[in-house]
């Protein structure tokens, strides 16, 4: 025969016996919760501690616990647990700002070797410091700590964001020259932009684009199969055969290209192509050059060329790292999104001739580039 539990009965106002019912039989409410109404209502039944931990699958222990904890501090306080641990807030503002301080601070500026923190070094360097830096909240802080302190402010310290230094110091003034060129062009009257003297004016952006490599496939590229394999298979291994220059003009008024491709880019290579826009466009008209500060563009020998075609030439430098306002560059994006793309070739010569083919294509249909975002960059024309 089960000993007869020396408790005291567990009294309940028929509301309470009620709340503590309707919260044993809920699916919402927290299954702790819903657990210790069960064992409150079992007990209040007159159930032996046996039968209310077989009922509500737990230890006679947590029984015990709950049912002297209902009756010292009531049913609510049964319910929910009591509160454990430090309550009070050891991470004071100061430390906060602190740990941003660290975060905004290189490591290799602390004595090590890295040159970003990661959560976990930032956390251990913390660690480390807290408590002789007078921070001793932060003593045990751990990634997730540190983690949430670094986004309430925003702070990626393990990421780098590059930007683009402005050194030329003319650099709107010279951004002004180049846009006024091409606002000039927007405005093109039926007979062309003419000079002061009268002399037609024709204007060309030049630049070149390094770096093309010649590749070569070590096995053959595979075709599609419809079913099987939708696009073309390509072996992992290839071989390098060198790398090639483009040097291009292109012609802002009517779009066409001229270009050369070579293995290096020096004066003598630019100054081939200063000759074969002297060839294409009429004598008596001025070629007006869209280019950056290049040494090729401004060298002895560049020089000395130009010297030879006087008034034939005329130079509108963009400013320094402002290539990109170079309009050449959405030839060569153009380039490198079409015929470029996934060029193999099986010599030097061949990528050479490839790409001047592509040229020639690109020259059957020729497509006028112009500046269009004037507002844009503020820019007074």
């Amino acid at each position: 025969m089960p000993r007869v539990s020396q408790r005291a009965k567990l009294v309940l106002t028929s509301e309470q016996l009620q709340r503590l019912a309707q919260l044993a039989r809920s699916r919402t409410a927290p299954q702790r919760e819903v657990q210790r109404a069960r064992m409150l209502c079992h007990y209040q039944e007159g159930r032996t501690f046996t039968e209310i931990a077989a009922l509500a699958r737990t230890t006679r222990r947590l029984v015990y616990e709950c049912v002297d904890r209902a009756l010292a501090m009531g049913t609510q306080a049964a319910l929910r647990d009591l509160p454990h641990g430090k309550q009070e807030h050891t991470i004071m503002p100061e430390d906060k700002v602190w740990v941003v301080h660290l975060a905004c601070t290189k490591p290799k500026e602390l004595g090590y070797a890295a040159e970003l923190w990661t959560r976990r070094t930032l956390a251990e360097h913390i660690r480390k410091v807290a408590e002789p830096s007078g921070h001793p909240g932060l003593a045990q802080a751990g990634k997730a700590t540190v983690q949430r302190i670094l986004d309430e402010q925003e702070l990626k310290p393990h990421k780098i964001r590059y930007y683009l230094e402005r050194r030329d110091p003319d650099f709107e003034a010279k951004m002004c020259q180049v846009l006024l060129v091409y606002r000039e062009l927007s405005m093109e009257p039926a007979q062309g932009v003419r000079s002061p003297e009268g002399r037609l004016v024709f204007t060309v952006s030049v630049d070149e684009k390094p770096g093309v490599q010649a590749i070569a496939n070590t096995a053959a590229d595979l075709p599609p199969v419809p079913g099987k394999h939708p696009e073309f298979g390509r072996d992992y291994e290839y071989k390098r055969m060198g790398t090639a220059s483009i040097l291009a003009g292109l012609d802002l008024q009517d779009g066409h290209i001229t270009a050369r491709v070579e293995r290096r880019h020096r004066s003598r290579e630019f100054i081939a192509l200063l000759k074969d826009l002297d060839a294409h466009y009429p004598a008596e008209a001025v070629i007006r050059l869209i280019l950056d500060n290049h040494s090729a563009h401004i060298s002895k020998e560049t020089r000395a060329y130009l010297a030879t075609r006087p008034n034939r030439f005329c130079y509108v430098h963009t400013p320094t790292h402002g290539s990109w306002l170079n309009l050449v560059e959405t030839l060569f994006g153009k380039m490198a999104r079409t015929f470029l793309r996934g060029m193999r070739v099986a010599s030097w010569e061949e990528l050479k001739e490839r790409i001047l083919k592509g040229i020639t294509e690109i020259n059957v249909a020729p497509v006028v580039h112009r500046w269009r975002k004037f507002e844009a960059l503020q820019v007074p024309l």
